[in-house]
C-alpha cells in the first residue's frame, strides 16, 4: 500500500517549517537512509533521511514552500510492485499531538535528521538574547490589519483610533454604529465596538480583514497582541520598502513580545572591576598552546556558570507545574548572525576549563553564523548571556530567554575613576552588567546574591579554579 512522507519535526516544539528542497522526484527510487529533502527551521536548515524504501509516486508540496505544518503529508511513496501512476493523492494526515513528533511513513516512524544544509541561506532576522528555540510556541505572523472605513457618503464617522483597529479586526462595519457611540459627541470608542462584536452587529468583513498596501496576507490578532500597521493615511505605500518576514524574525518578535508581556522582569545592576580578570588572562594566553586563546567573553561564561552552582536557587525556570530547578549550568549565549540572533549553548559550563569553553564557543559561532547548529545546540540552556561589550554599550538589559530565569547583559570594560581599599582614588577598568530576572522565580534577594558571586569570580579570577 502507498506509504505517506509527512512533515518531520526537527525539533521537540516545531509546529511548521519551510520545505526548502527536493532532493528526489516523482519515479525515483529511494531506500531507508536516502537524504529526500532539506526542511528549514527558523534557525537552521537540515536534511532529512527516508525511513522507508519504495518510488517516489507524488510530490504534493512543492519546493520553496512556507509554513508547512508538522504532519502534513508531503509526498507519497510507492511499494514494491505497485503502480506509482494510480496512486491517488491521500487524504490530509492529523495533526501531530502535542509535544509529539511527527512521523515520515504510515509507520510512523520518527524522523532521523542527518545533518545541517552545507550551504545555508543568508539569515535575516532580529538582535536581542531572547530568541531561542526551546521556548518556542506555535508561529503565527501578526499581518499588518487595514483600518476600518471612517468615511460614510463623505461624512467621517466619530470614533477612537483604537475603536477603529477593533472594528478592523472584528469586521464590523462602524457605519452600522454611526451615532450609536457611548463616548462623547456619539464617539465611538472601544466597548462600542466590543459590544458590536459581541452581539453580531455588521459583521462585513470579519472573515477576511485585508492588509494594507504591500501588508501581505490577512491574519487574525495573537491574543492580547494587536496587529502592527503602518496606516496609509500617515505613510504614502510607496514612500517605503516594505521587506516581508523571514522566519526567524518573525519568530524572534513573536518571542520577545510574549516574553515581554507574560515574564515579571526585573533589573540588577552592578559594575565590576576587571583589572585581575585582564591580568589573569593575558597570563593564560602568554601560557596556552599554540593555537588556543580565552576571552574576556570566555572567562565570564565560566564565572557565570560558577555563580549558578554557588546560588542553586538561580539555576530555575518557571513552569505552571512548579519551578524546575537545574542541576547543571547550561549558559546559552547570544552570537550575532546576519540580521539575528542565535544562542549556542555550552553545556555543563560549571564542569569546563576555559580552554575547551574557548574551543566550544569558537566552533559554536563559527557554524552559527553560517546556519549550521542543530537544534541540540541552541535549545536547553538554563541561563543566558548577551556581552555588547565589544560595540562600546556601556549598559543594557537584555529580554529573558523563556523558559530561563536570567539573563545577563555585559557592557564595555572602560577606564574609570576608582576608589581604592585605602581610600585613595585611581584608575581602573569597569565594566557595568545588568542581571534581567523573571520574578516568578526568582526574588531581589536571590538575584543580588547570584550578583555578588559572578562578582566575586570575576573580580578573583583565581577562585574559578577552586
Amino acid at each position: 500500500m502507498p506509504i505517506n512522507i509527512t512533515m518531520p519535526a526537527l525539533s521537540p516544539t516545531m509546529e511548521e517549517g519551510t520545505l526548502s528542497k527536493w532532493l528526489v522526484g516523482p519515479g525515483d527510487t529511494v531506500e531507508a537512509g536516502d537524504v529526500i529533502a532539506e526542511i528549514e527551521t527558523d534557525k537552521a536548515t537540515m536534511e532529512v533521511e527516508a525511513v522507508d524504501e519504495g518510488v517516489v509516486a507524488q510530490i504534493l508540496i512543492e519546493a520553496g514552500s512556507e509554513g508547512v505544518k508538522v504532519n502534513e503529508i508531503i509526498a507519497v511513496l510507492a511499494e514494491d510492485g505497485e503502480d506509482a501512476s494510480s496512486i491517488s493523492a491521500p487524504a490530509k494526515a492529523p495533526s501531530a499531538p502535542d509535544g509529539g513528533t511527527s512521523p515520515t511513513s504510515g509507520g510512523g516512524k520518527k524522523p532521523e535528521v542527518k545533518k545541517e544544509q552545507d550551504n545555508p541561506p543568508p539569515l535575516a532576522g532580529s538582535f536581542d538574547a531572547a530568541q531561542d528555540e526551546s521556548a518556542r510556541q506555535p508561529e503565527r505572523a501578526a499581518v499588518p490589519t487595514k483600518l476600518a472605513s471612517t468615511e460614510v457618503d463623505g461624512n467621517r464617522i466619530k470614533a477612537s483610533p483604537l475603536a477603529r483597529r477593533i472594528a478592523s479586526i472584528e469586521g464590523i462595519d462602524l457605519a452600522a454604529l454611526k451615532g450609536k457611540g457611548s463616548g462623547p459627541h456619539g464617539r465611538i470608542v472601544k466597548k462600542d465596538v466590543e459590544a458590536a462584536a459581541r452581539d453580531g452587529v455588521a459583521p462585513s468583513e470579519r472573515s477576511a480583514p485585508t492588509s494594507p498596501a504591500g501588508g501581505g496576507g490577512s491574519i487574525a490578532p495573537d491574543g492580547l497582541i494587536l496587529p502592527q500597521i503602518l496606516d496609509d493615511r500617515v505613510y504614502a505605500p510607496d514612500s517605503y520598502r516594505l521587506e516581508p518576514l523571514d522566519g526567524m524574525r518573525r519568530t524572534v518578535a513573536k518571542r520577545l513580545t510574549q516574553s515581554f508581556m507574560q515574564v515579571p522582569h526585573f533589573p540588577l545592576n552592578v559594575d565590576i572591576a576587571l583589572d585581575r580578570l585582564l591580568s589573569a588572562r593575558k597570563g593564560i594566553n602568554e601560557a596556552a598552546p599554540e593555537g588556543v586563546k580565552i576571552s574576556v567573553n570566555d572567562m565570564l561564561i565560566k564565572a557565570s556558570a560558577m555563580a549558578l552552582m554557588a546560588e542553586p536557587d538561580c539555576n530555575a525556570s518557571y513552569s505552571d507545574l512548579g519551578i524546575a530547578y537545574h542541576k547543571a549550568a547550561h549558559v546559552s549565549v547570544a552570537v550575532a548572525v546576519e540580521g539575528g540572533l542565535i544562542t549556542p549553548v555550552i553545556f555543563d559550563a560549571e564542569k569546563k576549563g576555559l580552554a575547551t569553553i574557548a574551543a566550544e564557543m569558537k566552533d559554536l559561532a563559527a557554524r552559527a553564523r553560517e546556519r549550521r547548529l542543530k537544534p541540540q545546540e541552541y535549545t536547553g540552556g538554563t541561563f543566558s548571556i548577551s556581552n555588547l561589550g565589544m560595540f562600546g554599550i556601556k549598559s543594557f538589559a537584555s529580554i529573558i530567554n523563556p523558559p530561563e530565569g536570567m539573563i545577563l547583559s555585559v557592557g564595555s570594560g572602560e577606564k574609570r575613576p576608582v576608589v581604592g581599599a585605602d581610600g585613595q582614588l585611581g584608575v581602573g577598568t569597569v565594566m557595568s552588567v545588568t542581571l534581567t530576572c523573571d520574578h516568578r522565580v526568582i526574588g531581589g534577594a536571590e538575584g543580588a546574591r547570584w550578583l555578588a558571586a559572578f562578582k566575586r569570580y570575576v573580580e578573583t579570577p583565581e577562585s574559578m579554579l577552586l
